[in-house]
Order: structure tokens, then sequence, then C-alpha cells
């Protein structure tokens, strides 16, 4: 693959070749025959072993993926080269190249998935992150973890290719992990330190730095001087607890207009919890009021909508339309200032809401 990446420098020395060599590099590239036939060990056959069974079978595995992963980046690259080539000369705003997508029955989120793979195998390459030779070591999804990923943690996991490691989704997260875990200005170093010889395992780091991050400086001290004076699992994670909750409070309290609309202390209400132990249930509490809000500002907004519909099926019928009339009649305890809604089929449940907006009064006043 490293001959035939689609860097603006190399465009010249493609425009050189031939058609012949580049269809010549493209199935060296792929190093596996288009036509291939894999011989699979019989499961019936009790005369091999288990773990022989198991690795022939992830041997073929392995090869499927790599070429999947190949496949799907050069399917990448020729979409992306209609898709530009419907920019620069086509008349018809995109038409041809949906067209082409749906005479080969691709849909065009699927298009774009895999132009965004070929961008990410091309960046990665001509970036230098990555070497052609180590991309049969990915796993397709790995490979595209991987492209998302910070360029230190590609690099990483680029160097662990290269020296041949599978790198499947599991590798990359490792590394990445490891990486946060050693760089995070947020962890106190006697935790940098278990994490760089292996006593305290990043994988558990990685979410607390995560949940830190979210919040501000006056937080963070309590924290990570928690886990500093005990740098161990279950430390860690209560703490990553602690600090989700923190997160989910104060992300929350932010957006209820009745706290914002209140003299209400946020911070003191929440050092008040954090010192009772109950912040998860203040988070909480907090949560349902977000999601109170948000819920009656689109039931009001519904209500309206269904109350001027109503109006307009009123006026376009008349009394030669008594099923018309009588599915309006019915509907009304839903459209009227007082709503009605059965919870349950025996209507032992009714709730009665009252509908009374200031907009609507100041409109009645004037």
């Amino acid at each position: 693959m490293d001959n035939v990446t689609v860097s603006q420098e190399e465009k010249g020395t493609y425009s050189e070749e031939t058609s012949e060599s580049r269809d010549a590099r493209i199935v060296a590239a792929l190093e596996i025959p288009a036509d291939f036939n894999f011989d699979l060990p019989d499961p019936e056959d009790e005369a091999i072993e288990e773990g022989e069974f198991q690795q022939q079978l992830d041997t073929v595995w392995k090869i499927c993926d790599r070429f999947d992963l190949q496949t799907d980046i050069w399917r990448g690259r020729v979409l992306r080269a209609v898709r530009d080539r419907e920019k620069k000369g086509g008349e018809g705003r995109g038409t041809g190249f949906l067209n082409w997508l749906k005479n080969r029955e691709i849909t065009k989120s699927q298009a774009y998935a895999l132009i965004q793979l070929a961008n990410s195998a091309d960046t990665l390459l001509a970036e230098g992150q990555l070497d052609p030779d180590s991309i049969n070591n990915f796993s397709k999804r790995a490979f595209i973890e991987t492209a998302k990923a910070e360029p230190e943690i590609q690099k990483l996991v680029s160097e662990a290719a290269q020296k041949g490691d599978r790198i499947t989704r599991r590798e990359v997260k490792q590394l990445a992990d490891e990486w946060t875990a050693l760089t995070s200005e947020l962890l106190p170093e006697e935790v940098k330190e278990k994490a760089a010889d292996g006593s305290l395992p990043p994988r558990h780091l990685a979410p607390l730095v995560k949940e830190l991050e979210k919040l501000p400086d006056l937080h963070l001290t309590e924290i990570t001087k928690e886990v500093a004076e005990s740098p161990d699992i279950d430390t860690v994670k209560l703490m990553t607890t602690e600090a989700r909750n923190l997160a989910k409070y104060l992300d929350s309290a932010a957006q209820v207009q009745t706290i914002r609309d209140s003299n209400v202390e946020v911070e003191l209400a929440l050092e008040e919890a954090l010192r009772l132990d109950c912040i998860n249930v203040a988070a909480d509490l907090v949560k349902q009021a977000t999601n109170i809000e948000q819920l009656v500002g689109k039931l009001f907004t519904t209500w309206k909508r269904m109350g001027k519909v109503a109006d307009r099926l009123y006026v376009e019928t008349g009394a030669s339309n008594p099923h018309l009339r009588s599915l309006l009649n019915c509907l009304e305890t839903l459209s009227q200032d007082i709503i009605e809604v059965k919870l349950d089929d025996g209507g032992e449940t009714l709730v009665r809401l009252k509908v009374m907006s200031s907009h609507n009064e100041s409109e009645a006043e004037g």
C-alpha cells in the first residue's frame, strides 16, 4: 500500500504510471488473491485438538479481517474520486454521485463512512504516523479507532503494529488508557508512578481522568487528594463515581431555568451534599428537574399546535360530517385549558393538568 497513497506529492507519479502497472501495485498491496478459498478444519474431526482447531479458524478470520479493511479503504477512495469528480464538473448537484451509489446499492451514509475511512488511512500514511506495511496487522475496527485517536496515541499504536503486534480495538484502548494515565496533569504523581509500574492498571484511571476533565478546578482538589493518599483500585473507582456525580450535578443545575431564576447557592448546596454523602441523590434531583422543564416545554408547544389544528379542522367541517365532529369532541379533553389523560386502561388513574401561560394571560388582557 506504500505505492498507492493519494497524497498531493504523489499525483505526478500516478500520472506517469500505466493502468496496468497501477493495477499490479493494487493487487500487490492487498497481498491476497481476489478469489481465495480456505481449507477450514472439519468441526466433526475429533482427531484435531481443540487448540489447533481454534488456531486454524483464527488465522482465517484474521486474513478476512485484513482483506475487509483494505477493501473498504479502496472502496472509500473510489467513492471519493466519484464524488470529487462530480464536484468539479458535475451539473446535476451531486445526482451523478447519488446515481452511482444507487446503481451499486450503497446508501449515502455507508458511502461517506467509507470515504472517511479512506481519508483516515491517507492522513495516517501521509503524516508518517503509520507504516504502510503494518496496515495488515490491524483489524478494521482497530484501524478506525486509531484514525480517531490523538496523534500521540496514533504513534504508540503504529509503533506496536510495526513490531508485528496484532492490533485490535482492545490494544488501541489499552494504549490510549496508558497514555492518558501517564500524561494527564489531573492525576497526582503517586498515581502515575503506580500506573507506570503496573500496580494500578491504566484502564481504571482513564475513566477518572475523563470525569475530572469535566469539573472546574475548585472541585478537583479534594478528589485528587483522596486518590493521592490511597492510590488503589477501590479508591480510584470510588472517586470516579463521585466525580461523575459532581459533573452531572453541575451540568444539570446549569440547565434548570427554575434554579437560574432563583437565589439558590448551587455551590453551597453542593458542599452540603458532599458533606452528607448524598451527592448522587442531589445530582439525580437536578437531573429530574431538567427533564421536567424540557417535558413541560415540549408539552406546551405540542398542546398549542394541537389546538390550532383542531380549530382548523372544525372550520373545514360541518354538521354533514358527524364522525369528524365526533372525533373533535373526543379529543377536546387534550386541547382545552384543562388536559385530562387516563394513565391506565381502567381509568383508575386520571391526571388533570391546567395550562396557564403568562403569554396567554397577557394576550387576553390586551
